[in-house]
């Protein structure tokens, strides 16, 4: 049980930023919102359901054109297909007597940030740590929402979007202390960033969506990296105590 506790405790703190980051993200995000015809309320609970703010940017311009829910549930989905990657990758950091109902519920709140987070930690992910993180980010995303929608104009755009600086602050503090510890991280984040710069300006990728690019991206990259760079375990892991053993059996 206090492994279970430390490890909700652990996740707070470090949704602590990710939480600040959203909120300002979010809060420009509700402006479009606004734009769209949604009130504060229908903004918090879009934002509670779908946490990824290209998802909903794409959900709110089909609103704006009022097409069908199908065109509009196709469009999220292809929007957000890279979280279905992270979802694999993150499971194989959970012990294989995990139950199901904790790896839908973790998948179901997982984003970017809190992906970043989860992957790099050392040894077997307790998915208390998952939900420290999520109780206070997501409630800050959507709540940034509905303040958005709220504020509406007040606000000058670029005032708003300067804010989202600490987000990209965040990305990088994730990327940075891996990539300085093991050299072949720092390559394969570097060769991301410049296939990614080149494949946007290959005309003829314009029309797929910035989601289906990453996720296209990701798996060739990584699935390159991991057949030249096999990660080898380390003996030491073997020995490490198995955080998930109190919650797996819940």
């Amino acid at each position: 049980m206090n492994r279970n506790r430390n490890a909700l405790k652990n996740g707070i703190h470090d949704g602590f930023p990710i939480a600040l980051g959203y909120f300002a993200v979010a809060f420009s995000l509700g402006i479009v919102a606004r734009n769209a015809g949604l009130n504060p309320f229908q903004g918090f609970l879009s934002s509670i359901l779908n946490h990824a703010s290209a998802g909903e940017y794409a959900e709110f311009t089909v609103i704006m054109a009022n097409a069908p829910y199908f065109e509009m549930a196709f469009v999220i989905l292809v929007t957000n297909i890279r979280y279905l990657l992270m979802s694999c990758a993150l499971s194989q950091k959970f012990s294989p007597d995990t139950s199901l109902f904790h790896r839908l519920l973790v998948g179901f709140g997982i984003t970017d940030e809190i992906f970043g987070i989860s992957i790099a930690r050392a040894g077997s992910l307790n998915p208390c740590y998952n939900y420290g993180a999520m109780a206070i980010a997501l409630p800050s995303w959507a709540a940034g929402t509905a303040m958005g929608i709220i504020a509406g104009n007040i606000l000058p755009t670029a005032a708003v979007s300067a804010l989202s600086v600490a987000l990209y602050g965040m990305f990088l503090a994730v990327i940075i202390p891996a990539a300085h510890t093991d050299k072949i991280v720092g390559g394969v984040v570097t060769a991301s960033f410049l296939v990614s710069f080149l494949v946007s300006k290959i005309p003829s990728l314009a029309a797929l969506s910035d989601s289906l690019k990453i996720s296209f991206l990701t798996i060739l990259i990584s699935g390159i990296a991991a057949f030249f760079f096999p990660v080898k375990e380390d003996p030491e892991d073997a020995s490490l105590p198995n955080e998930n053993q109190e919650v797996a059996a819940q």
